[in-house]
């Protein structure tokens, strides 16, 4: 059988489809992951057994981005090394004293995500290091760390003009637009309902203590001093008579500082290579993984320098942590290159092109295009994995429908939706990158975090859906953003107050 029969047509859908049922129904994610690459495969192939078999490896070792797995093993040793040295314990002591309560804690991790905006993957994995000691102190479980970890990063990422998510908005901008692509960025900033309201929920539900559904289980668990509910045996902890009990706070402190300013330094300065004449342009044009990369090895050479002159790690166990940093990561990692397989057979199969020209045909001039787009780009990046390769395809659908035409703020708030719609579908895919990186960072279980968040990021999604019929008839962003915000504050506030009178009854 001709495998082209396949491409760019719905059975484009059936492998990321099977994945994620596969994982919600199995309760295990490596299996479903690689029946649905398989799957994909064999379709691309033609059913052709050898073919399929050469194409599976080929399309994996095409699909993987060495640069992201080097910067989460090199993290991984930075993990390490700060709970070795003590710097994580003594981190954790010092906030006790400082961070009095767990709605502290949960605000604190919820800004430390909102100031690490230039990247998602910097994002996820540095917030959870940090802020894991802390929040565990306070019987918070690791599938709501890894919530607020995802709720900040994405989120953060694509309201913000200087970060990597602005340069990949501004290259998928066509130049027959109307308007420069970061102009346009700015522009979709306030009509970006989800990601908006997904930060507003998230401290919503850090102030007032509500949760919901699955998330509530697993805080009952914590509750309790179960942190995990399950999965806990997939991190191996560094033991105790490794950690050094006279670490200090700087131990942690220092090296996150170094990680943080060498990263935004390396952003920039490969922005400037790139041809960049200010510092805006520089965080548009930057190199992002390379400077992860460096900022990484700079860190971990300063490590070196913190802690062997005062003994608080021996040359051995630095040395060791390599490896202990690559086994902690290895359940991210594995996870990874099987979701970015899946891409991989996507967009081998039409994936993408397929779901942009059913939206293209299927569009037309109404008040309803915005969320429709919406929607689409949900769909799209919910199989697929990934926000960037919706932008990709979606954003010159949306310039498109209003070229030439005199109704810009239309074309803003279109494009506005792809891009919230995008982080929506990436936001709760369990094949998202970023989706495992939160996991990982917080080092929950992954399937406990996608089936805890996914209930949260649903009511979000239901608003920004709204949202979007409301902006396609007012087009006035401060209006439009006003009610989104008032309506989900009203459907959260009017869930805790249902929530506690049957809980009260329940206890009667």
């Amino acid at each position: 059988m001709d495998g082209s029969v396949f491409i760019g047509t719905w059975w484009a859908l059936v492998p990321p489809l099977l994945a994620i049922v596969l994982a919600f129904v199995t309760k295990e994610v490596y299996s479903s992951l690689f029946v649905g690459v398989a799957v994909g495969v064999l379709l691309y192939s033609g059913f052709h057994p050898w073919e399929s078999f050469v194409n599976f490896f080929e399309i994996m070792k095409n699909s993987m981005n060495l640069n992201i797995l080097i910067f989460d093993v090199l993290l991984g040793m930075i993990i390490v090394l700060m709970a070795k040295s003590g710097g994580s314990a003594a981190y954790g002591n010092w906030a006790g004293t400082k961070i009095k309560s767990k709605r502290s804690a949960l605000l604190a991790t919820t800004g430390l995500g909102m100031l690490i905006f230039v990247d998602d993957y910097f994002n996820c994995l540095t917030v959870g290091s940090v802020m894991r000691p802390v929040t565990d102190r306070y019987q918070v479980s690791r599938a709501k760390l890894a919530y607020i970890i995802d709720a900040t990063a994405a989120p953060v990422c694509i309201i913000a003009p200087i970060s990597s998510w602005a340069a990949a908005v501004n290259s998928y901008v066509p130049e027959d637009a109307g308007i420069s692509g970061f102009q346009l960025f700015l522009s979709t900033i306030p009509y970006n309902l989800y990601a908006i309201l997904t930060l507003i929920m998230v401290i919503y539900i850090s102030i007032t203590a509500f949760d919901f559904g699955l998330m509530k289980v697993h805080e009952d668990h914590a509750a309790k001093g179960d942190l995990f509910t399950s999965g806990a045996e997939e991190f191996e902890q560094v033991s105790e008579e490794e950690v050094n009990p006279n670490g200090k706070v700087m131990d942690l402190v220092l090296p996150v500082a170094v990680l943080i300013l060498t990263a935004v330094g390396a952003m920039i300065y490969t922005g400037y290579l790139g041809g960049a004449e200010d510092i805006v342009a520089a965080f548009a044009g930057c190199d992002a993984e390379i400077s992860l990369i460096f900022a990484t090895m700079v860190t971990i050479f300063f490590m070196l320098v913190l802690y062997l002159p005062r003994k608080v790690v021996t040359f051995k166990g630095f040395m060791d942590s390599l490896v202990e940093g690559f086994k902690l990561m290895i359940p991210a990692v594995t996870i990874l290159i099987f979701a970015w397989s899946l891409k991989g057979v996507g967009d081998a199969l039409g994936l993408a092109s397929f779901v942009g020209g059913v939206v293209g045909d299927n569009a037309s001039a109404s008040i309803f295009i915005p969320a429709v787009l919406f929607a689409a780009a949900v769909f799209l990046s919910f199989s697929t994995g990934t926000s960037w390769g919706t932008f990709a395809i979606l954003v010159p659908i949306a310039t498109a429908l209003f070229s030439g035409s005199a109704d810009l703020q239309m074309m803003i708030i279109s494009v506005a939706a792809v891009l919230a719609g995008a982080v929506c579908g990436d936001h709760v895919s369990p094949i998202s990158d970023t989706t495992v990186m939160s996991s990982a960072g917080a080092q929950s279980n992954h399937l406990n975090h996608v089936t805890t968040q996914m209930q949260y990021a649903v009511i979000v999604a239901g608003v920004s859906l709204v949202g979007y019929v409301f902006a396609g008839i007012v087009h006035i962003w401060w209006v439009v953003l006003g009610a989104s915000i008032i309506a989900l504050l009203a459907i959260l506030t009017g869930m805790r107050i249902l929530t506690g009178r049957a809980e009260k009854k329940a206890e009667g």
